[in-house]
């Protein structure tokens, strides 16, 4: 529990929901406590609780509202890093274990049943009772979890999915009990016929065990995917934690011992040698490097720094050795405050609730009022219990909202597999509606629209000298030197020159560049300053380069030797060749691209020149992003948002849709509702347009399982649909939902040449 201006905090595991109305529920519930402000996300399966000061409301009250209600709250663990072996991970155990038993046990029992029921040649003689026997399981052990959510909304006075599916499969079950044992359905010789015929009928010959079971496969089918794919709600926060260094080499007495970073305290000294992360927030009191913060700042340069300077933890050091005094630990360091944006982020996202629960809140109590009603007006009119309990079954069976559980997750399987042959991951049902309403894109600039990788990008060269001579030269020094500007520099030298010579009497000028001896030559390499040290002015030509490349937010690095300026390099994080491309198909679906980032206002807007976008809000801290965001949906705007860092993790989980790159961090693509594995930003309209097919498949899925049932509802509360017909007529809409869901496997990327008013 936490307090904040007057009020206590507190956040709950809420376990037992199965549908967003259960989630309504409960906040509705806890808001009916005085004193209390309540917010329950279906989809992360937890709520936000704000208690006002003085209410005397604790947490005990809170989770003992909840379990009134028919669920279970707990306060949830605080989140530890995994360990490093990946064994323990494992030992947790598969959270989805029990309902993949649950539904291949249904599979394996439920497919003869059904097959039996729907084919004359396999009705063998009592083939009815191995129906019983292979259905009775299904039934009892398979929805049981309907039957379980079913009781708990009676007891409470709510009716959900849950109840319908409870209600159609034990009374198609409970009918073919009484038939069996009652009726003339038990008889040696019976069999079932396949007829299209609408007659009034008592049915005491027929068995709908086929329905039980094959209705309950289907809709934990549906749910098995459904979890699946919310089983990552989490991870993000995992990821977080699991970017920091796992241990630290502590000085103790002025030796180095090695300790896990949990056992870090303020004021500890610790060693961070090149290419180590640091392990905690800190303050540098020996050494000088480059430090590399791109997965927390979005800054594509390398940040210099000495003793004096402040370092973050998780960021690596890229050059020399560092002596860190730490400052913050735990909680309170800049990695835990954006796991913690992170979490605020997921859980302030309204769980968007699914269509099939939004029309089944009325749907739902429609139906069990229709059967009541057509059971109670045939036993009114004299028709017979037999006849009224087979009307009032065909209605339920009918309703049962068997193509409902498929609608969804068959259209998800489908647009799930096609994305990912395509490099394009999507999370889940909830992130679908957001794609449609989505009129901004913003773009994060290092790793999405460029590289994210420090490149040579232009030379310029002092009259008489060879660009390959520049090169060889400077990159053969380079080549020593740990630091990323150097690295792409030797890159470049050795792509264009070929194996670079080793250097002689190399010295790092720290702050200022670097010297040696190259094949007999006095080489410098660094900032303007080093060569004016060694009395080597710029040529005009060579001074007006490096303004106008400084100007432009790229770095500059000059390149002197014998005596005089020769080259300037200009290295800077470059535009991915298909970023322009990517753009213009943004916009031909409609979408207003903004450029964000970290970086420098000049370096933005270089950027956005090149690829083409007008709005760029630069020079943003991490933290500030999800304000960002905020404020354009604040302008009534709904955003996507396309990042590949850390930094971009909490502003992915606020923005209306997340697109996450692949090649980025793992924090960012757990946040984010959509994932391009390729890392191409051109893949940003083939995911939306791939999710926008997707949602509107299921919204198609849906009106014909509902339209279907509902037209079909007069004749069976009529008494002239017999539930054999039903039964039959729910299998053909389920196979017409998942054969309109197939058609996804045909959706095609876009091609280089494909014109922009096809996109759309």
């Amino acid at each position: 529990m936490t307090t904040v201006a007057g009020e206590h905090r507190v956040e709950l595991e809420i376990g037992g929901m199965t549908c967003a109305s259960c989630a309504a529920r409960i906040e509705k519930k806890l808001n009916r406590m005085e004193g209390v402000t309540a917010t329950v996300n279906y989809a992360t399966e937890k709520a936000q609780v704000a208690v006002a000061e003085g209410s005397g409301i604790g947490t005990a009250d809170l989770i003992a509202t909840v379990v009134k209600t028919g669920y279970t709250a707990a306060v949830p663990e605080p989140p530890a890093p995994a360990p490093d072996d990946r064994g323990g991970r494992a030992a947790e155990g598969d959270p989805l274990a029990a309902l993949r038993h649950r539904l291949l046990t249904s599979l394996a029992l439920s497919l003869p049943v059904v097959l039996m029921a729907m084919v004359p040649a396999l009705q063998f003689t009592n083939w009815q009772w191995l129906s019983l026997t292979l259905a009775a399981p299904v039934v009892a052990y398979g929805a049981w979890p309907f039957h379980k959510a079913a009781w708990t909304n009676l007891r409470h006075g709510a009716a959900t999915m849950d109840t319908l599916i409870s209600m159609g499969t034990l009374a198609a079950f409970g009918w073919s009990l009484w038939a069996l044992f009652f009726g003339t359905a038990g008889m040696p010789g019976m069999t079932h016929p396949f007829e299209l015929t609408i007659a009034r009928t008592d049915s005491s010959g027929s068995i709908y065990l086929e329905a039980a079971a094959g209705v309950t496969t289907f809709i934990l089918a549906g749910r098995y995917f459904e979890a699946r794919s919310k089983r990552k709600a989490g991870a993000a926060l995992r990821a977080l934690l699991e970017l920091g260094a796992k241990d630290v080499a502590v000085l103790r007495d002025g030796r180095e011992v090695r300790i896990p970073t949990d056992g870090l305290a303020v004021g500890d000294r610790f060693v961070v040698r090149p290419g180590e992360k640091i392990a905690t927030d800190g303050l540098v009191v020996e050494g000088a490097s480059a430090v590399d913060a791109s997965m927390l700042t979005g800054e594509s340069v390398p940040v210099e720094v000495a003793p004096g300077d402040t370092v973050t933890g998780a960021t690596v050091n890229a050059g020399g050795r560092l002596v860190v005094e730490a400052t913050r630990i735990g909680a309170d360091t800049q990695l835990a405050r954006m796991a913690r944006l992170v979490e605020d982020a997921q859980n302030g996202k309204a769980a968007a609730q699914r269509l099939a629960d939004r029309i089944s809140a009325v749907f739902v109590p429609v139906v069990i009022a229709l059967a009541v009603g057509t059971l109670g007006y045939w036993l009114g009119t004299g028709a017979g219990a037999v006849a009224a309990f087979t009307a009032a079954v065909a209605v339920l069976i009918i309703a049962c909202p068997c193509a409902l559980g498929l609608a969804t997750p068959t259209a998800l399987m489908a647009g799930t597999g096609r994305g990912a042959q395509l490099g394009i991951l999507l999370k889940g049902p909830e992130v679908l509606e957001s794609t449609r309403k989505v009129d901004t894109i913003v773009l994060d600039k290092t790793g999405t629209v460029t590289t994210g990788v420090m490149t040579l990008t232009g030379i310029h060269l002092a009259d008489g000298v060879s660009r390959d001579r520049a090169l060889r030269l400077a990159g053969a020094l380079e080549h020593s030197s740990e630091h990323p500007i150097a690295r792409a520099i030797a890159t470049a030298a050795e792509e264009a020159a070929g194996p670079l010579p080793t250097p002689e009497d190399f010295a790092n000028v720290p702050g200022l560049g670097v010297q040696g001896i190259v094949e007999g030559h006095a080489v410098l390499v660094g900032r303007e300053r080093l060569l004016t040290d060694w009395s080597q002015q710029l040529p005009p030509a060579l001074a007006a380069a490096k303004a106008e490349a400084e100007a432009a937010g790229r770095t500059a690095v000059a390149v002197g030797w014998d005596g005089e300026a020769r080259a300037v390099l200009v290295v800077s994080d470059a535009v991915k060749p298909t970023s322009a491309e990517a753009v213009r198909r943004l916009r031909a679906l409609g979408l207003t691209p903004v450029l964000l980032t970290g970086d420098n206002k000049a370096v933005a807007e270089a950027v956005a020149k090149e690829v083409g976008i007008d709005e760029v809000i630069a020079e943003v801290l991490p933290e500030d992003k999800v304000a960002v965001i905020e404020r354009l949906q604040g302008e009534g705007r709904s955003v996507a948002m396309v990042g590949d860092g850390v930094n971009d993790a909490a502003a992915l989980a606020r923005a209306d849709l997340g697109l996450a790159m692949g090649t980025g961090t793992d924090a960012a693509i757990e946040a984010g509702d959509l994932t391009l594995v390729r890392g191409d930003l051109r893949a940003a309209a083939d995911a939306i347009r791939l999710a926008r097919a997707t949602l509107g498949t299921i919204r198609t899925n849906l009106f014909w399982a509902f339209g279907y049932n509902v037209a079909a509802l007069p004749l069976a509360a009529a008494g002239l649909l017999n539930p054999m017909i039903a039964g039959a007529a729910m299998a053909f809409s389920s196979v017409f939902v998942v054969g309109n869901s197939l058609r996804l496997r045909r959706f095609r990327a876009l091609t280089p040449d494909t014109a922009p008013e096809a996109i759309g």
